[in-house]
């Protein structure tokens, strides 16, 4: 039985989507993904791997200006999040893996430059390990999986069975919402993040996948997985913004060290989304790397 979480009122459906969303939609295996794909299509391929639980609207600015820049970029939903589907399954690195892999070879993307944030970094890296055929470039912005999240004994405790349903219908959105202000430096961008973000939350299993992902060891330690990828030696390139609260900046260190060749960039005056609250600062960055 699916636990009744009130505030989750909309089913997620063709009709919902088609009324709500912008992008496009595909069936893979697993489930419906939302997706967007733009720029030449003989541009290089970028793709966009979003983190924990901000779906893709989080990479807005990343994606217009890499496609005015002429590079084909492809940003999508992990399952459970925006208007992707939220399939009864552990959500887990391996289902994680396994839709990128499939909406890749769903457009022929390969290789690919392939840009992890947050989550989206230890999926990457997951992925790499296990397809590095596919990825010519990493970029990785504030990681996870260095080491491990620690995080709050609230959170902590929501991986016991029943207790964790019950605490988070009951406190799960306000706190959800509060952490994203945490995410950022700048206060005055928070209301306008929080009200894209909301939309996703009213759609049944939203929830529910959260919790999955923090009971399948989603914020758990890939350090050795870093280690594998970085003896690959692919161009890496790694962003941290200097006042990073939710990944905090002394796990680059870990990441660094797994990855001795990466190219490491501090944003200052930042916090966990530097790319969404310094784009005048990364972008060139980025351009410069992609453009090797």
């Amino acid at each position: 039985m699916t636990f009744p979480y009130l505030d989750e009122t909309d089913e997620l459906n063709e009709t919902t989507r088609n009324e709500a969303a912008d992008g496009s939609f595909i069936a893979l295996p697993d489930g419906v993904t939302h997706y967007e794909l733009g720029g030449p299509a003989d541009g290089s391929p970028v793709v966009l791997a979003h983190g924990f639980s901000g779906p893709y609207f989080i990479f807005d600015t990343t994606f217009e200006f890499l496609t005015k820049s002429g590079f084909r970029v492809l940003r999508y939903d992990l399952f459970g999040r925006g208007y992707s589907d939220r399939p009864h399954t552990d959500y887990n690195i391996h289902l994680f893996v396994r839709q990128l892999k499939e909406l890749m070879d769903a457009f022929e993307m390969n290789p690919v430059n392939l840009v992890g944030l947050s989550m989206g970094g230890a999926i990457s890296a997951a992925f790499i390990d296990q397809y590095p055929q596919y990825v010519a470039r990493h970029i990785l912005i504030d990681p996870t999986g260095g080491k491990r999240v620690v995080v709050p004994p609230f959170i902590e405790a929501l991986k016991i069975p029943l207790f964790g349903e019950l605490a988070f219908g009951l406190f799960g959105s306000a706190g959800m919402l509060k952490g994203i202000a945490a995410d950022m430096f700048n206060p005055e961008i928070v209301e306008h993040f929080q009200k894209q973000y909301k939309t996703q939350m009213r759609f049944k299993g939203f929830k529910r996948a959260i919790l999955s992902t923090i009971r399948s060891g989603m914020l758990e330690s890939f350090y050795e997985t870093y280690v594998r990828v970085g003896e690959l030696k692919k161009p890496t390139l790694l962003f941290w913004g200097r006042h990073d609260k939710t990944v905090p900046f002394d796990h680059s260190e870990f990441v660094r060290r797994a990855i001795p060749h990466a190219q490491f960039h501090v944003i200052e005056n930042c916090g966990h989304i530097p790319h969404y609250e310094k784009p005048e600062v990364v972008n060139p960055i980025l351009l410069e790397f992609l453009s090797k």
